[in-house]
């Protein structure tokens, strides 16, 4: 009986860490909504996008680009990244770390290719 006393509460501080971990800590699969951001906001957070490849990626002189994503809701937003992989005219789903504008627009600070 003292065993299992002694077994219960190491296992359900066990099962407490792995429920927080999976609701909360793990990466989450599919793509993010801009619903989620707050544009009074300027915390960076982590979103992920489908690259409208329809509008292009229009680049600028300083490294960064202007482009269009798509959330899971499929509302389109213009992105002003201010550094851009190689290859992101050609990418399906992109990851966005950055805050939304004032102006319904993205400012993105890193962009990954998934």
């Amino acid at each position: 009986m003292k065993t299992i006393q002694k077994l219960i509460l190491p296992s359900l501080i066990l099962i407490v860490i792995a429920l927080v971990y999976f609701l909360y800590f793990s990466p989450k699969e599919g793509l993010g909504s801009f619903n989620d951001f707050d544009p009074n906001n300027n915390a960076v957070k982590e979103i992920r996008v489908v690259l409208v490849s329809e509008q292009g990626v229009n680049t600028t002189p300083g490294g960064g680009a202007v482009f269009y994503v798509a959330d899971v809701n499929n509302k389109v937003v213009q992105v002003s990244a201010d550094h851009v992989p190689p290859g992101i005219e050609t990418a399906g789903i992109i990851i966005l770390r950055g805050h939304l504008s004032q102006g319904g627009g993205f400012h993105a600070h890193e962009v990954i290719l998934d």
